[in-house]
């Protein structure tokens, strides 16, 4: 027995004596539900046998590969790997028999796609001075993928850091969807009144995605109209499972889509099935069932952190020690949006578990949500509050500039925008750092810098690069000695003679000129750093 199904057979274990625990509500409406499977089995079984037999094909279940709870796919890291369609290895259609139908009474109380797309049109006409609502694509049916901008100036660019939410990945995960409908009204509630509404409104653009997952969640399934498996169809960096772009699915093109117009600092995305803040890497190079770590795994970890002791009780877990993991320490998946952001998108990206239950109640909603209100919460809010923030500018004409930055140490590099020049590098708190800032065609700049438990603004003035060659220009004259034609001697004396005399004049009216284009520029630098410190924490900014 390999290290990966013994890791394997471990989490099943876990997951099998919490089980055997469960009490309250929920947990006797689940045990209820499996007396009523195995009824139709043998009616004629008595409660004990029927509970042992409930134990025995959940067991029993749990070694083949069918979706997983959480995140889903296979489960056992050594099936993972490269797509195969025509054995159907990997694949990322799923199987209508491997989802037992959800009853009636389970999915009343969500809101319909079609009630969802009116409250969020209502929300964008109710809080219209700070929302702008917007459309990134459609799904497989034609369900438009709404998003709710929230900001001070929706709608425009400001160098401020971007935030996203993604609920209802996979369509039988609603709770997400109805969390963030939540979210955007409690921002729109309490702006003016509470600081952390007053804090994301006016220092994050925060965007806000629902539902990724509209016609699954129509068909009561985990995949999307094409039952595929939304969370492994982005292209992989392990293996060219989604290599070929027209075999992506819409809801992904349009993501993908979105983050090239959108410049998002970081993300979370919403999944039902556990309790647990899931971090990069998402799959292992090996295929192992092991802890595989991204460059940015401390500012991962910190994230990860954030959200889980900000919640009611999911640093609390003993499956989950601290209540965070690493997802291919957890089980490995290929084609999932977590990796794809943080390698192809520029965004930091983790994966949130918030309900044991995939499809709760409709009335364990509110609880839900005070559960996770907080932590969502205080994750935008570590935006602006943790990491190095700034701004790069050109040290020859004083406008911004879209700089590369990066941190000695960590094989990452962060973007700076085109339009303001500014960056925003999550980093963990109480470290240490050299970042480094470079242009082609400039100097590059480093400095180092001590994260505390709160940010660090940090902008940077590159000098453009100075000639090293630099032929010297042939000098204009003319030797009487020589054949040339010397007419114009007497001419050039008379201005020589008249230069020497103004000679003081030109110095002074050029030292003034050099003075006058020194304030220009300092004061559009100031201007710009100005700026950049009513958007972070109001701080004054370290100019290197």
């Amino acid at each position: 027995m390999n290290n990966s199904m013994k890791a394997y057979i471990l989490i099943s274990f876990k997951r099998f004596i919490r089980y055997l625990r469960i009490t309250g509500s929920r947990e006797r409406e689940r045990v209820a539900n499996l007396r009523e499977i195995n009824q139709s089995i043998n009616p004629s079984m008595d409660s004990t046998g029927r509970i042992s037999v409930s134990v025995f094909v959940f067991a029993l279940l749990s070694f083949f590969p069918f979706n997983a709870v959480a995140r889903g796919g296979d489960r056992i890291s050594f099936l993972s790997g490269p797509m195969n369609r025509s054995k159907g290895f990997l694949t990322r259609h799923l199987f209508e028999a491997k989802e037992p139908p959800l009853r009636e009474e389970i999915t009343q109380g969500y809101m319909s796609n079609f009630e969802m797309e009116k409250s969020i049109k209502e929300f964008g006409k109710r809080c219209a001075n700070i929302s702008y609502v917007y459309s990134i694509g459609e799904s497989v049916q034609g369900f438009p993928l709404w998003v709710i901008e929230i900001s001070d100036k929706p709608g425009k660019k400001e160098p401020e850091p971007s935030f996203k939410y993604i609920g209802n990945v996979h369509g039988d995960e609603p709770v997400g969807r109805e969390l963030l409908m939540r979210l955007a009204n409690w921002l729109c509630d309490n702006y003016m009144k509470d600081p952390l509404a007053n804090l994301i409104v006016e220092k994050v653009h925060l965007h806000l995605l629902p539902s990724m997952n509209p016609d699954g969640f129509a068909l009561r399934r985990r995949g999307n109209a094409n039952n595929v498996d939304l969370n492994r169809d982005f292209p992989d960096q392990f293996f060219p499972i989604n290599d070929v772009e027209s075999m992506r699915q819409p809801e992904t093109i349009a993501i993908m889509n979105w983050l090239k117009k959108e410049h998002f600092t970081a993300s979370a995305s919403l999944h039902g099935g556990a309790l647990v803040a899931n971090y990069p890497w998402d799959g292992s190079q090996d295929k192992r069932n092991k802890y595989y770590a991204c460059p940015d795994d401390a500012a991962f970890q910190f994230m990860a952190t954030v959200y889980s002791r900000s919640h009611y009780n999911m640093s609390l877990s003993k499956e989950f020690p601290g209540g965070i993991i690493n997802g291919a320490f957890w089980y490995p998946i290929y084609g999932g949006m977590q990796d794809w952001n943080y390698i192809h998108g520029g965004c930091f990206e983790i994966t949130l578990e918030i309900s044991d239950i995939k499809w709760p109640k409709a009335k364990e909603l509110d609880v839900l949500w005070e559960h996770n209100r907080m932590s969502m919460l205080t994750l935008i809010a570590s935006l602006v509050k943790a990491g190095v923030h700034g701004r790069v500018f050109s040290g020859e004409t004083g406008f911004p500039l879209p700089a590369s930055v990066i941190v000695e140490g960590i094989n990452y590099t962060v973007r700076a925008s085109s339009i303001y020049g500014d960056y925003h590098r999550i980093l963990a708190p109480r470290g240490s750092y050299k970042v480094i800032a470079s242009m082609p065609g400039y100097q590059t700049k480093s400095t180092q810098i001590q994260i505390g438990d709160e940010g660090v603004n940090l902008d940077f003035i590159l000098n453009p690069e100075e000639s090293i060659n630099k032929e010297a220009k042939p000098k204009k004259g003319c030797d009487c000695n020589c054949n040339c034609n010397c007419e114009g001697i007497g001419n050039t004396k008379l201005l020589q003679f008249f230069k020497r005399i103004h000679m003081e004049l030109y110095i002074f009216a050029f030292l003034i000129l050099l003075f006058l284009c020194f304030l220009f520029k300092r004061k559009s630098i100031l201007k710009f750093s100005r700026h950049n410190r009513q958007y972070i924490g109001g701080k004054r900014s370290t100019v290197v």
